[in-house]
């Protein structure tokens, strides 16, 4: 039975005797599909049986119920990992695993960094999660917090302290004689102690308060906050070194300085570089405006560090600005327009941030939705055509696609309060039953999207452009209104794949949808890939000046066309 660790003195960051780190896997991380689940909400120990269902289908958990701990374990994922390797998920990302305040189930209130949280299994379980999906060529990723710790002390007489002007509050007392551990986080001064933020897009007040009851660890260039970066950063690389796991996903960056976080970055990619470990992926949680991307994105110069360090950031964030404009226009609540503009600023930025910058990681559901009241999944507002449109999008579209949990069975959960989009998958009261069903059919065509998108390398790797759009073959446009078909391409050198989209519900759409003419004269065909059978003839105006295709799309329907033929395999 292995130790008990209490000090970061106990870590071992030597390579484990006899252990061939896993290093198989040649695939770029753009190239990868992620599917993000909640540990406590995905599957327990239980033998059970999906629920048959052939369309959206609503998870399990009352409110109540879901407001506390579910059950899962990393031994229930492990036993069903080939639903979301048959799914088409290259790479597993899962809720933070370290032990959490007894009163949290969703991993983000730590107060042991170096034990698995017993409620979800132990650190064998973890590793063994890891090693499975591994030899499932899959890639797993941590959710971690270099933010803030858990709810592991109070100020005085237990109150609620909320930020103001920068005060300093006098500490209370620990709640726990053991914890947190290591033993080293038990020394007040490394905490801010400034109370609550009040205001999340308020400098510094974001950076120095505490997360509601969480409390928020000095992260300036004092002595003590280079004392947590040391233990932070010990921690992290011990759970390479214990478990395995490929990349890590950083909670809250937009709290924390970019200097911070691109020494964590390089630190950790140089512990993984020894144990022989290439293309560590580590990528953010970052609400706000893109133009904070590039702080924490790619190289970065700390000129303070003798002999003039560089240290390499994040490889990206999460799209925070895309999901918000494309659920909207799947829905056809807002117009197209808005998610050409997004494409755009983000070809724009991706400019200054060197190799891949641009692959942001794409997504339509998430766990928390910070900023908006009202929590809904996609499913909460969307057909059963509209979920596999808005996957179809990621899958095809730049970044690196990342589905959550549930949306693949078309959960439709939504309210005040984020238990409403975190239900659970198996049933809460009967032992035997769950919503795993392969047979659903979102299940079942996002499998085969993401089966096209494997076997594409246009997909994975081709420049993308929008494409306008004409009712008569003569006056061409982007866009501009809902109700209307969206288009796009994706090019890798002579191929071009065109991915349409009829947003209407109700209305049956016929349009000419241009391509590029330099690699399909007249005459040439596209094939269906995905959505309909057969081919078109691709057309040209009187002048020779646009080439295009005209296309007819019932309500809801998404295509992929290509102008050659992609393995079905």
């Amino acid at each position: 039975m292995k130790e008990k660790i209490t000090s970061i003195n106990d870590l071992d960051l030597s390579p484990k005797s006899g252990k061939t780190y896993w290093r198989n896997c040649n695939r770029e991380w753009r190239e990868e599909f992620i599917y993000f689940l909640m540990v406590d909400r995905f599957h327990d120990d239980h033998k059970r049986k999906p629920v048959k269902a052939e369309g959206k289908t609503k998870g399990f958990g009352t409110a109540d119920q879901l407001q506390k701990s579910c059950g899962g374990t990393l031994r229930g994922i492990t036993n069903h990992l080939d639903y979301i390797r048959d799914l088409g998920c290259t790479a597993l990302w899962l809720s933070p695993v370290y032990e959490n305040n007894k009163e949290a189930y969703h991993g983000y209130a730590i107060q042991d960094y170096t034990a698995v949280d017993k409620r979800f299994g132990s650190l064998e379980d973890l590793a063994n999660l890891v090693d499975t999906a591994h030899a499932y060529n899959m890639r797993v990723f941590l959710d971690i917090v270099l933010h803030h710790s858990g709810n592991n002390w109070f100020y005085p007489n237990d109150l609620p302290y909320y930020y103001y002007n920068g005060a300093v509050f006098p500490f209370g007392r620990w709640r726990y004689e053991d914890k947190p551990v290591p033993t080293e986080l038990r020394n007040p001064d490394l905490y801010w102690r400034k109370g609550q933020i009040r205001n999340f897009d308020s400098y510094p007040e974001t950076k120095e308060g505490d997360f509601q009851d969480l409390k928020t660890f000095k992260n300036d260039d004092s002595p003590e906050a280079l004392h947590i970066q040391e233990i932070l950063t010990k921690i992290h690389c011990y759970w390479i070194r214990e478990t395995d796991v490929d990349g890590f996903r950083l909670d809250a960056v937009k709290h924390m300085g970019e200097k911070d976080i691109s020494q964590f970055c390089s630190h950790m990619r140089e512990y993984a570089y020894k144990l022989g470990k290439q293309n560590f992926f580590l990528f953010g949680e970052l609400v706000g405006p893109e133009y904070m991307y590039n702080k924490y994105i790619g190289p970065k110069t700390a000129i303070t560090v003798e002999d003039t360090a560089i240290y390499y950031g994040l490889n990206s964030v999460l799209d925070f600005p895309l999901y918000h404009v494309l659920s909207k226009v799947i829905l056809g609540e807002d117009t197209p327009e808005k998610l050409i503009e997004r494409y755009e600023s983000l070809r724009k930025s991706a400019m200054s941030r060197g190799e891949f910058g641009e692959f942001l990681v794409t997504f339509l559901d998430n766990h928390d939705q910070v900023g908006q009241t009202f929590k809904k999944r996609f499913g909460h507002d969307a057909t059963e055509a509209q979920i596999i449109a808005g996957v179809g999008f990621l899958l095809c579209a730049l970044g690196t696609p990342c589905i959550y949990y549930g949306t693949e069975q078309g959960f439709s959960g939504g309210g005040e309060g984020d238990w409403n989009v975190r239900e659970s998958m198996f049933s809460l009261k009967d032992d035997s039953i769950n919503v795993l069903n392969k047979t659903n059919k979102i299940y079942e065509e996002i499998r085969k999207l993401a089966t096209i998108r494997k076997n594409s390398a246009v997909l994975k790797f081709g420049r993308m452009y929008m494409r306008d759009f004409s009712n008569d073959g003569k006056v061409f446009h982007l866009p501009i209104y809902a109700d209307c078909m969206i288009a796009f391409s994706r090019i890798l050198y002579d191929e071009e794949i065109l991915i349409v989209y009829n947003d209407s519900l109700i209305n049956v759409d016929e349009e000419y949808i241009g391509v590029d003419r330099h690699l399909n004269p007249e005459g040439s065909t596209f094939r269906f890939s995905y959505g309909d059978h057969g081919k078109i003839h691709v057309l040209k105006n009187e002048d020779g000046s646009r080439h295009f295709l005209k296309i007819k799309l019932e309500p809801g329907q998404f295509v992929i066309l290509t102008n050659k033929r992609i393995s079905e395999d």
